[in-house]
């Protein structure tokens, strides 16, 4: 197979991908969190005085229109804080960073309309609640990360400095409570038992305060902007599988028009012939039933090719290895043919939806291949990876492929854009060509 190292992109189309932020070590995630946590005790704290402190002086001098522009301004410090959290945030909750879109005053707006925009938008003011919000959740938040690092190594490391520590003198310290005795093996041994624990717990305390306080900002801040952007993939979708099933239906048509229709139209003048002939000419009648009889089965050839376009009886009945199989050997192109054969078993079926656009892709990149790309030889991988699967199609081909209305590859681009997968186009002139999609399981 060749390489497709140096390769440029020419067309992507893409939905979703995989997971941008991939899970770290402990040790590390543990340090991502502390230092999220202690960090944002300080942000939190200017955030709040700066902000509570303008939304004051905003409201209290609104009557007097100069509170305008200093409740404006308290939003837009507001959102400053909201921006830096939105570029903390990601690290902690290993999630894309999302900003929202806010109202913008139209360029040939007035002074008074720039400063009424970032009191209309829902967003700021989203932003001054977090940051309001943010200040008792980061007090305590703090509080609970500093105290169990300190118990935890002060603990565990007790035995390196119990000398140093004064006696209690006449009074009962803890392990005397406890009614382990004042000897120091067991003051030792109580008090790293204790930071041990404290150790041990550490992660998961430190990872739960950290993701109280994203989690709050992800609901504040980029709550709106998520299902907004969710809608918009969703519309994208809609349209995509509105766009392929409307491509597949003219194709459907016309393929219909000038296969099928028009040799039933010659199926029936041939018999009408052999009705006229029959009392007058038996050996001409005896031709043009043979012509019929061939248009006959010419019809059902392709008819049946027209059904495996749209719904193979062997990817229903044996799954997409078979069914691949089948369109690999039907190929004009000499096709090398990897798939992953848990896909055939019935544990490993995929949804038939997904099996019939992972079919489709296929189908259509082999024909592209076969009608445009003038290639002596052709690859083929289909492999499911966790909840992805992968699709390629790489050929030695002369290159130059590309996703335009009109072509081949728009129609995939439309059936993996619905089923909310992506698609990838790597064609530079010359050669080779790789049409790679990911699909989601």
């Amino acid at each position: 197979m060749p390489s497709v190292d140096d390769m440029t992109t020419t067309t992507a189309s893409a939905n979703a991908g995989a997971e941008p932020y991939p899970h770290p070590g402990m040790f590390r995630q543990l340090m991502t969190d502390s230092g999220y946590v202690i960090t944002n005790f300080p942000l939190a704290v200017a955030g709040f005085i700066v902000v509570v402190v303008g939304f004051a002086l905003g409201v209290g001098l609104g009557i007097t229109l100069i509170g305008l522009p200093i409740l404006a301004g308290a939003l837009l410090i507001a959102r400053a804080f909201a921006d830096i959290e939105r570029l903390r945030m990601p690290a902690v909750l290993r999630h894309p960073r999302v900003r929202p879109q806010y109202k913008v005053a139209n360029p040939d707006a007035n002074i008074w309309r720039r400063v009424v925009t970032p009191i209309t938008d829902t967003q700021s003011w989203l932003d001054l609640a977090h940051a309001v919000i943010r200040l008792p959740i980061g007090v305590f938040a703090f509080v609970v990360t500093v105290t169990w690092w300190a118990a935890a190594v002060g603990g565990s490391m007790y035995w390196a400095y119990d000398w140093a520590l004064p006696s209690p003198g006449g009074e009962e310290d803890l392990p005397q409570l406890l009614g382990l005795g004042d000897s120091t093996g067991a003051r030792i041994g109580l008090h790293t038992a204790i930071g041990v624990f404290f150790l041990i717990t550490l992660p998961v305390v430190v990872r739960g305060c950290a993701a109280l306080e994203a989690s709050l900002g992800r609901a504040l801040l980029t709550g709106m902007a998520e299902m907004r952007n969710r809608i918009t993939v969703l519309e994208e979708q809609k349209r995509a599988a509105v766009s392929a099933e409307a491509t597949a239906l003219r194709r459907l048509e016309r393929d219909i028009h000038d296969g099928p229709q028009q040799r039933l139209v010659r199926l029936a003048m041939d018999l009408g012939r052999a009705q006229q002939q029959l009392d007058t000419d038996p050996d001409a009648v005896r031709r043009t039933l043979d012509e019929a009889l061939t248009q006959t089965r010419d019809t059902l050839n392709e008819l049946r090719a027209l059904s495996r376009g749209i719904a193979p009886p062997i990817l229903v009945d044996r799954g997409l290895p078979s069914a691949l199989a089948a369109l690999a050997g039907r190929g004009v192109v000499p096709i090398d043919l990897s798939v992953d054969n848990t896909l055939g078993t019935p544990a490993g079926r995929l949804d038939p939806a997904l099996e019939n656009a992972a079919y489709f892709v296929v189908a259509e990149a082999l024909t592209n291949v076969a009608k445009h790309s003038r290639a002596t030889e052709c690859w083929v991988s289909v492999k499911r990876t966790g909840d992805r699967l992968t699709i390629a199609v790489i050929d030695d081909g002369e290159g130059g492929a590309h996703v335009s209305k009109g072509h081949g590859l728009a129609g995939i681009a439309d059936r993996i854009r619905a089923a909310g997968g992506a698609l990838e186009v790597v064609s530079p002139v010359g050669g080779p060509t790789e049409i790679k999609a990911e699909l989601p399981c």
